[in-house]
């Protein structure tokens, strides 16, 4: 990438406006994320703040920060117990296992593990100690075994929201309770009922409150000051509101630089949530999509807008993702040999073309003023990177025909150095795999095939039933045979004798149905929505120019 560093700006809830990023302590970043309340197979919306925050995460690393990366499980919960309830569980047993399937999907969406990865369970005596200190410091009170904050001792309370004391309504984790000094007080305490999970404090028997858990376990990795706090903006009020209210009371030096919220998945523009019952989770989209084709639609929006979920997007971003992976494929095939000759003979590499060179120029200053401008990867998606595929693309094709050997090493030589910046934004993106190109692409075709409801061998006797027809001259059924599964979104291509197929968007829309994961699928009945493509889709051309058979459809 280019030498020159471009400052980072975010934007901050806090200031509600792009501040230029600096740190606590020069050259490191103190991160921490509010993660999962684990009750439930995880859905979208946790699958779009993880991979926001992850991007966050990868290109402050890019850009040479050492980043210390909190983020919690809530195991401990009122929805966990209630789960466990229904189920027969242990709650601690239940929260453990979906805490496991949700770093299943974080390995399937290419997410790397943060620094540390903290849970209430784990963190009683650090809740309990800042609890204490609150109490000592005149900012909460006792009742029947109870602990509650007093927000009316905060005078800053809604700094960060911009809502008022008695906005803090009961239904979003703040109960409704006559022992209360005043309504808008919440819990950092609660006493056991028969039967459940608890804890020994000095307020007798327990477990904590909802808030308390974020403050205690990011002052515990990161101290009462660190750098960014992030999250769904759902969380900015009460729950973000009220972190602020209990560290500062805890202590009153407390203070995080930047505060930054990831925006809603919706469906039909209705947030996404698993109390609405209109959620979808992510092993339910995996199972029909590639993880990288759901990361790419969930990146393909900027974190801070509303994201709409759709069958037409996904198909979209399928198709991008196998793009970018047959483009980087078909470079690989056509370098194999050169670079096979150059090893043998270690010749001195020649310089680059003027092509790449301003290729490579676009694409590292694209990438690098677009991602410092609060992380705007929708254009980092469809600018600079397409351009560069193309060239790779163009340049792949250009090597099959004859040319000077020097002309030829030249181009060897544009073709790998392209590729390399293009593997460097993919890696920051979080869309290349450690897989080949060749594995990945098999992977997406495999999905196609379940989308299609066909198997490989029926697409090949699909294809022979083409070719005699064909033969024939019977191009009606040839091009009934093409037609028919170019709707269920696999395309026909010929390449010399030869008609081989890949993925494409499907002509036809298309209802896709809830897909039963495992013998521990979510209790809720879920349906994927029946958001269909649009009919509008372009033919696919057969040239591999940039607009082809491997390039998103428009």
């Amino acid at each position: 990438m280019a030498d020159e560093r471009v400052e980072l700006r975010l934007y901050n809830s806090m200031t509600r406006e792009k501040d230029i990023f600096n740190t606590k302590v020069p050259g490191e970043v103190s991160m921490y994320v509010c993660g999962i309340t684990a009750y439930d197979y995880s859905h979208l919306g946790h699958a779009r703040a993880a991979v926001s925050f992850d991007i966050l995460y990868r290109y402050l690393k890019h850009l040479g920060y050492e980043v210390t990366y909190v983020r919690n499980f809530t195991d401990v919960d009122d929805k966990i117990i209630n789960r466990a309830n229904e189920t027969g569980e242990d709650p601690l047993a239940l929260s453990n296992r979906f805490c496991d399937e949700y770093n299943v999907d974080m390995s399937d969406l290419l997410c790397e593990r943060p620094s540390k990865e903290p849970r209430v369970s784990e963190h009683i005596d650090e809740i309990k100690d800042m609890i204490t200190k609150i109490i000592d410091n005149d900012y909460a009170y006792v009742v029947d075994g109870d602990v509650f904050y007093s927000v009316e001792k905060f005078p800053n309370y809604g700094m960060l929201s911009g809502q008022r004391v008695e906005n803090n309504r009961a239904g979003e984790r703040v109960a409704v309770d006559s022992r209360k000094r005043h309504p808008a007080d919440f819990a950092l305490w609660k006493t056991a009922k028969p039967g459940e999970v608890s804890w020994d404090s000095p307020w007798g028997p327990g477990r904590p409150g909802w808030h308390i858990e974020c403050s205690a376990m990011s002052a515990c990795y990161l101290s009462h000051k660190f750098d960014i706090h992030g999250g769904g903006m759902d969380l900015i009020f009460p729950h973000h509101e009220n972190e602020i209210a209990q560290s500062w009371a805890a202590d009153n030096e407390s203070h995080i630089s930047y505060w930054l919220h990831n925006g809603h998945v919706t469906t039909n523009n209705e947030k996404m949530s698993k109390s609405l019952g209109n959620f979808f989770t992510i092993r339910q989209i995996t199972e029909r999509y590639h993880p990288l084709a759901l990361r790419h639609f969930l990146i393909s929006a900027h974190y801070r807008s509303p994201l709409n979920y759709s069958i037409a997007q996904l198909e979209t971003s399928s198709d991008a993702v196998y793009y970018i992976f047959q483009t980087l494929e078909d470079c690989k095939d056509a370098l194999s040999s050169f670079l096979q000759e150059d090893s043998e003979k270690k010749e001195k590499a020649p310089q680059i073309n003027d092509a790449a060179k301003e290729c490579i120029k676009k694409l590292n200053v694209e990438f690098q003023t677009k991602m410092s401008d609060d992380l705007q990867t929708p254009v980092i998606l469809t600018g600079a990177l397409q351009e560069a595929l193309k060239f790779v693309n163009s340049s792949s094709k250009m090597l099959k025909k004859k040319m000077q050997k020097k002309t030829q090493l030249q181009l060897v030589q544009s073709l790998l150095e392209v590729e390399k910046e293009v593997r460097k934004v993919l890696n920051v993106l979080g869309l290349l795999s450690s897989l080949s190109y060749a594995e990945v692409l098999q992977q997406f075709k495999e999905k196609a095939l379940k989308r299609a409801g066909l198997t490989e061998d029926e697409v090949l006797n699909l294809i022979e039933e083409r070719r005699q027809a064909r033969i024939n001259k019977d191009f009606a059924k040839s091009d009934e045979v093409r037609t028919g599964l170019t709707a269920k979104g696999i395309a026909l291509m010929d390449v010399g004798n030869e008609t081989i197929w890949r993925p494409c968007i499907p002509s036809e829309p298309t209802a896709a149905q809830a897909v039963q994961t495992d013998n521990k699928a979510p209790k809720v009945e879920e349906k994927l929505s029946t958001l269909a493509v649009s009919e509008n889709v372009e033919e696919i051309p057969a040239d591999r120019e940039g607009n082809g058979p491997h390039a998103p459809s428009t």
